[in-house]
């Protein structure tokens, strides 16, 4: 029986949910989703020491002076919400800094823009409704809170549960009020890129350099779903439905795990595209280097303004 009780025991310390930590000391963690925005922020990273997870790797050193954990999430929801579980299971966290790229829903913005919002819905945890003579029916009454839907698909908000409070149905998770304060104070002074990096090489007129200097904003919804959404007519109705301003594939995600978890979260998001509303083509693969360059010199400075 002691045996028994002694393989129990090391097959529990063994699995993730009681893996040690791998480093001590409390980091912020700077997080990407994939290589562009990584490459952006890699080469910034002081007294880097590599460790990894999963076959993910993990940089911890300092950003500005800062201790950091520097991370890719993965690409979408799934990948998001797994990779910040497990940085907050592996490492001392004190708070969540996203940096990235994402489709601009707001068409008072363009690409090369850094948005950074105030709350994250995620915009397809809803019912696919079935079409009666009367229209669509849904398989639910809805609720008071919900954004009005677009043709069959009804949202029905997200179920998040935290340490501090039982299961609720929510609409738009809040980032970090605090977080959120100091962003205000520190995007007055922070000079964007204009042309795709190395920027020295471009000339104005070049169709790598935008047309104007790109700008940064604070507040308003960033929207979130496993999709990469290049729809002209859905892009319209998540701005009216949910008056969203950026959509993304990992933000939304990454915000419930931390709100699970009582971590302070915030997110940067540099326009990349429009999401269905680029002229002739989705311009992601031209401007994601120059989007993510952007995110990465907000979140830099960012990063320098707090107070540990």
């Amino acid at each position: 029986m002691i045996r028994l009780i002694f393989l129990v025991w090391a097959a529990l310390l063994a699995s993730p949910a009681f893996a040690q930590k791998l480093d001590d000391t409390p980091r912020t963690v700077v997080m990407t989703a994939f290589y562009p925005e990584w490459h952006s922020l890699v080469p910034t990273i002081k007294d880097a020491k590599e460790h990894t997870i999963n076959g993910s790797t993990f940089l911890t050193g300092t950003l500005e002076g800062k201790p950091v954990v520097l991370m890719q999430s993965g690409v979408s929801v799934v990948n998001a919400a797994m990779s910040t579980q497990i940085v907050l299971d592996r490492f001392n966290v004190k708070r969540i800094v996203f940096s990235g790229i994402a489709g601009g829903v707001d068409p008072a913005l363009s690409i090369g823009d850094v948005v950074v919002p105030e709350n994250w819905g995620q915009y397809l945890e809803g019912s696919f409704a079935r079409k009666t003579k009367r229209g669509w029916m849904p398989p639910d009454e809805g609720h008071p809170e919900s954004p009005a839907n677009w043709n069959f698909i009804f949202p029905r908000g997200t179920l998040i549960t935290s340490k501090d409070a039982k299961m609720q149905r929510v609409y738009r998770i809040p980032v970090d009020a605090d977080l959120l304060a100091l962003a205000k104070k520190v995007v007055p002074t922070i000079t964007l890129e204009r042309c795709v990096p190395p920027s020295d090489k471009m000339r104005p007129g070049s169709a790598l350099c935008l047309p104007r200097m790109p700008k940064i904003q604070v507040g308003g919804t960033g929207v979130t779903a496993g999709i990469y959404a290049d729809n002209a007519a859905f892009r319209i109705y998540l701005q009216r439905a949910w008056k969203a301003r950026v959509l993304d594939m990992e933000s939304a995600a990454v915000m419930q795990v931390a709100m699970s978890n009582g971590v302070p979260a915030i997110v940067f998001r540099s326009l990349s595209d429009l999401a269905g509303g680029d002229q002739h083509k989705n311009m992601e693969y031209t401007f994601e280097h120059l989007a993510s360059a952007n995110s990465a010199h907000v979140v830099r400075a960012f990063v320098a303004a707090l107070a540990d």
